[in-house]
């Protein structure tokens, strides 16, 4: 089952997230309200997650068991050559930040469990590292739980997200919690087993997707849905980065999938579906171009505004991960499935 439709609301929240990277002399953050959500715009990561569940769901929910190489391999050959790629980009201008500690807790996606040493290196990886944690544990999950019609991972999960919210804003409220860039802060925001709930619940939500799944026109909700979430993020001083937004992602991903209307035309196109073919690109390799390109300008014509800065940055942000997208992303995921145990 392919669900066109969803692929570019990835596009979304990536162009959301490397708003909210760039420099906050933006005229975005210079708009009431507006600022406000860019400024909370991580938990474009949130969706991200949650969407990874609900899409395995929906990849895998025909078949009665899944085979855990050919699943790891097929996992490996979709992420983690660009996910190299984007440490090699980022060398090119930030080689004073390398060692070989660093080099490993990357290239084997620990780093996210290390309070400290999340944001090493290309730190958009972070989410890549908890995303480890979700692919070791699907097939596992599939196997023993959903192919069987298990519904006590219904009641684990359901609990397990519910924890989590109630220690998250907790937590962000104690004296345990020093503020932005310190280990408490990377524990709460990024340590893999405070967004596990986000990966369960977004199975769960496309379980019920491929039992109910009925096309219907929903564009006016799918708006109000979307104005909530707007609204949430400049209104609501909650913690929403570890799941809480799943109230609104999870019926705004099951009402888009469902969706038969003008909006799904739209998000339909082949223009609009490559541009969230191109969205883990975007994602993994912002930060090394942002660097590369700050860097090139500075050097060159230094006395651009900033506002100018992003115009190009984002041109090129655009055709460079088009180019990584079909040549090698697609390539190396093409010749990794073929990988064979023998």
């Amino acid at each position: 089952m392919k669900i066109s439709q969803i692929t570019f609301t990835r596009f979304i929240a990536a162009i959301a997230i490397v708003i909210s990277h760039f420099s906050k002399d933006l005229f975005l953050y210079k708009i009431k309200y507006i600022s406000d959500i860019f400024l909370r715009a991580n938990v474009g990561v949130s969706y991200f997650f949650i969407l990874s569940g609900f899409i395995m769901i929906v990849a895998y929910h025909k078949k009665d068991k899944i085979q855990y190489w050919d699943y790891y391999r097929n996992r490996l050959a979709r992420i983690y050559p660009l996910y190299v790629l984007g440490l090699l980009l980022l060398l090119v201008t930030k080689y004073s930040e390398f060692n070989f500690y660093k080099l490993i807790l990357y290239l084997s996606g620990t780093q996210s469990w290390i309070p400290g040493d999340v944001l090493i290196l290309n730190f958009p990886g972070w989410s890549i590292s908890v995303e480890f944690l979700f692919y070791l544990l699907f097939p596992l999950l599939y196997n023993y739980f959903y192919s069987k019609g298990n519904k006590s991972i219904w009641i684990g999960t359901i609990l397990l997200w519910l924890i989590t919210q109630v220690f998250s804003n907790l937590y962000v409220n104690s004296v345990f919690y020093q503020g932005p860039h310190t280990v408490s802060h990377e524990f709460i925001s990024y340590f893999p087993l405070l967004h596990l709930n986000e990966f369960l619940i977004g199975n769960l939500a496309g379980l019920f997707f491929v039992k109910n799944f009925k096309e219907r026109k929903f564009d006016l909700s799918i708006i109000l849905i979307f104005v909530a979430i707007l609204l949430s993020l400049i209104y609501i001083p909650l913690n929403f980065h570890n799941g809480l937004m799943a109230v609104f992602f999870i019926p705004l991903i099951y009402l888009i999938s469902c969706n038969n209307g003008w909006m799904t035309r739209i998000f339909s196109l082949k223009p609009m579906e490559y541009l969230g073919e191109i969205s883990y690109a975007i994602y993994i390799v912002h930060i090394p171009v942002l660097y590369l390109l700050r860097k090139v300008l500075w050097e060159t014509v230094g006395f651009l505004k900033t506002d100018t800065i992003f115009l190009i940055y984002i041109l090129t942000l655009m055709i460079v991960s088009m180019v990584f997208y079909q040549f090698i992303e697609k390539p190396m995921r093409d010749y990794l499935k073929k990988w064979k145990i023998k």
